[in-house]
């Protein structure tokens, strides 16, 4: 993250925290009060920051869709409906694989299939946008709503009777809970999915520093034109771009199916992939930006649970809203090439 950018967030914080801070004090409560509680119960024992990783885990994923399909010059919006299906295909063929499967066959077959159904998500608008010059904001923000109905439709057929979930998966292809390597983090659902994502991310960062589909993805998000001049099929990098894009929320949609339900369950995603529009705005392109604007979002996701007991949860909602007014009110942009950050 530039010094700029950086300095561009922190304006956008420091701006959130005051408004909400009038807010609490209308209310006639204390801010201070109010922070220290947010603080304590996320960052100030194991458990809650347990929690915090385990909420920044589908962000980092989801952001980093959304930034990747940036880097292209492409709005993803369908993060949601891309992680719903992630996480519909890994508790499927979790649910169907032999009891007996062990967790070398069974994680990366799940995490395989989570990759699949999220990239099926991106293939539909990409193909669209490369072939009919669609706008990529329309048909994946209406394919959210697809998915949507469709998991009503396969739940009356695959959930277990009276319930909204589905069959838990085979032993083998659950992930473990990181408390098994930091007792002190037991009892948060903190689990190897976060190790798993970290990795996806710098796995990506490098694609697009070091390999030349990476170099055609930024080209074409710089100049279409140009990069058309040069002889790169513009349409087809949409299309690649938008289907990575759509397997990487899959996978965190994996993250909540294999490393914490056990099971595929209906409305799991609950915005996890709308709040990852929020954290590619202010991650930006980098990888340490995508990580660092999860822990955020992980943090106030935690803390809203934390302050509860004082005042409405709901005013960290408004938080969040405020972070990310201030960082387009303070010059934050989406990160992409040519568009220094």
């Amino acid at each position: 993250m530039s010094a700029r950018r950086a300095l561009h967030v922190a304006i956008a914080l420091l701006a959130a925290l005051l408004v909400t801070s009038l807010f609490i004090l209308v209310a006639g409560r204390s801010p201070l009060r109010i922070y220290a509680a947010l603080l304590v119960g996320t960052w100030g024992n194991a458990y809650g920051a347990g929690q915090v990783l385990f909420k920044a885990t589908p962000l980092m994923l989801t952001g980093l869709a959304v930034s990747f399909a940036l880097r292209a010059g492409l709005f993803n919006v369908g993060a949601e409906g891309q992680l719903t299906a992630g996480g519909f295909a890994a508790g499927i063929v979790g649910a169907a694989l032999p009891a007996g499967t062990s967790a070398l066959l069974a994680i990366p077959t799940c995490l395989l299939a989570a990759a699949a159904g999220g990239a099926l998500l991106g293939v539909i608008p990409g193909w669209l946008k490369a072939r009919r010059g669609a706008h990529e904001v329309i048909t994946t923000i209406m394919l959210n709503f697809v998915v949507r109905a469709a998991m009503v439709g396969f739940g009356t057929m695959l959930f277990v009777r009276e319930s909204v979930h589905a069959q838990p998966v085979v032993a083998g292809a659950l992930l473990p809970r990181l408390s098994r390597i930091f007792p002190a983090l037991h009892g948060s659902a903190a689990s190897l999915a976060l190790p798993l994502s970290l990795l996806v991310v710098f796995l990506i960062a490098g694609l697009l520093a070091r390999t030349r589909l990476g170099f055609r993805i930024r080209a074409v998000g710089a100049q279409p034109e140009v990069a058309a001049t040069a002889g790169i099929d513009v349409g087809r990098t949409y299309l690649v771009a938008l289907t990575i894009a759509g397997a990487i929320a899959g996978l965190g949609g994996a993250s909540f199916v294999l490393g914490y339900k056990g099971y595929y369950e209906d409305g799991f995603a609950g915005g996890i992939g709308f709040v990852g529009i929020a954290v590619a705005v202010l991650g930006g392109t980098r990888p340490m930006g995508i990580v660092l604007a999860a822990l955020l979002f992980g943090t106030l996701g935690q803390g809203a649970l934390a302050v509860n007991a004082i005042c409405p949860k709901e005013i960290i909602d408004v938080m969040q809203a405020l972070i990310i007014i201030g960082a387009a009110a303070a010059g934050v942009r989406m990160g992409r090439p040519g568009v220094r950050t």
